[in-house]
């Protein structure tokens, strides 16, 4: 098997909900796992991606939101083994429960630093134990396990000084140049990357309850915009609702998972679903849509590798958008000169777009990454293109997606900070509106 394959293969993973509420709850259920007797005190510190994105982030089988709830959640009724997908089987009962222990005041988080590094750790606190799970770098990625004061198990997490470091480290997928990525796609057995079609099965199951349930409203709105029609003549409507409806039904937590990529639903399904719609209706073949995918998948790895997996900026619209984007030119016939001007295209426009948590708004910025990608790739394929020269681009596609990435970590570390301030204001000002604080 290629090694990008494995890369890609190894990064898809389906995760219900929006994926930090889930790694809360899976990281407090297996401290959970550890103990027994009545609850005293659960706590759960993070960093700041992880504390912004779940701060008022819907919660899979629940109309409760927040990092808290997710954690009360996580302790009630939360399923480690099912890792992203904790909060699978959850019913009203537990719900009830969970609300009686956020009431308690038995329910804390904390923000434990600024940095675009995953880092949860969960303490369960017992009448008769103390169990403490420590996450590192990626949302299941357990570094250390510690019952009673003894270590049950421990690994050492990527080393990381300050956020400088994440643009210092060489990672797998750097290794390569665009054009070695195309190579790629349009050479590796189809058989090899044919895993990628379940993407499509997980998200377009996403997008159906988006389109029926009643507690989605932009999905109804894309709809109408299509024409009333879910596959019309028109690719980019029809991207927009593909993409946008499943993005939607995500973060308001409804029962269905997401194929995440770079530890993200939403980025998973910026990555795939326009590309479905440029299928269904140019007519393009399974084997286009799947190499094209891989490409959209690759490309988006290679930006969030130097941005880190959670930031200040929306790495669904700029890395998964640009990595999409790059993926229509391929369906289009176009060159990988034509792709690096794509680049050029989405890094002189969407690039700085903020990450304000998990919310309804990653909607409205799914809508804009669909319009700003279909825009980059249609000049550029027009010979339309931001020159090198300018802004941030770089002499080199992979310079500029360096760059591109370089802009949220360390670039936006100030901004990360203010965002969460602001969150922050907001909890102890409208505590009675937000469910994450009782």
């Amino acid at each position: 098997m290629h090694e990008l394959t494995q890369l890609i293969k190894d990064d898809m993973k389906p995760a219900l909900g929006v994926t930090e509420p889930g790694a809360i709850a899976f990281a407090v259920a297996k401290a959970k796992s550890y103990t027994k007797g009545n609850v005293i005190k659960i706590n759960v510190a993070m960093n700041s991606g992880m504390y912004k994105n779940a701060f008022t982030c819907g919660i899979p089988n629940s109309s409760e939101v927040g990092n808290v709830f997710a954690a009360a959640l996580g302790y009630v009724a939360g399923d480690a083994k099912k890792g992203l997908e904790a909060l699978e089987n959850v019913t009203e009962k537990d719900n009830i429960e969970a609300r009686k222990l956020v009431k308690s005041g038995a329910v804390t988080v904390e923000l434990s630093g600024i940095t675009s590094k995953i880092f949860i750790e969960a303490a369960v606190i017992t009448e008769s134990d103390t169990a403490v799970v420590t996450i590192e770098d990626s949302h299941t990625n357990i570094t250390k396990i510690t019952v009673n004061g003894k270590k049950e198990m421990e690994q050492k997490g990527k080393k990381e000084d300050d956020d400088n470091e994440l643009s210092k480290e060489v990672f797998d997928i750097h290794k390569y140049t665009l054009q070695q990525l195309y190579n790629y796609i349009t050479t590796v057995d189809v058989k090899e990357i044919s895993f990628i079609e379940e993407a499509y099965k997980v998200n377009l199951k996403l997008y159906g309850e988006g389109l029926k349930n009643p507690r989605t409203t932009f999905a109804r709105h894309l709809l109408k915009n299509n024409g009333g029609k879910e596959i019309s003549k028109d690719e980019q409507s029809t991207a927009s609702l593909l993409c946008n409806a499943a993005i939607e039904a995500r973060v308001i937590g409804l029962d269905k998972p997401a194929m995440s990529i770079t530890g993200s639903g939403a980025h998973g399904i910026i990555a795939t679903m326009p590309l479905y719609a440029a299928y269904k209706v140019n007519g393009y073949t399974k084997e286009q849509l799947l190499r094209a995918t891989a490409l959209s998948y690759l490309v988006c790895m290679y930006i969030k590798e130097y941005s880190g997996k959670l930031s200040a900026f929306c790495g669904c619209a700029i890395a998964a958008g640009s990595g999409m984007a790059c993926a229509l030119v391929y369906l289009r016939g176009g060159t990988v000169d034509t792709m690096a001007h794509v680049l050029n295209n989405m890094a002189s426009s969407i690039t700085g777009m903020i990450c304000d948590g998990g919310n309804q708004g990653c909607t409205m910025k799914g809508i804009v990454a669909v319009d700003a990608a279909y825009k980059a790739v249609d000049f550029a394929m027009d010979g339309t293109y931001i020159d090198d020269v300018h802004g941030i681009n770089g002499k080199t596609p992979e310079e500029t997606m360096k760059n591109m990435g370089c802009i949220a970590s360390p670039g936006m570390v100030g901004t990360e900070k203010t965002i969460v301030e602001i969150l922050e204001n907001k909890r102890k000002i409208n505590s009675s509106r937000i469910n994450d604080v009782i």
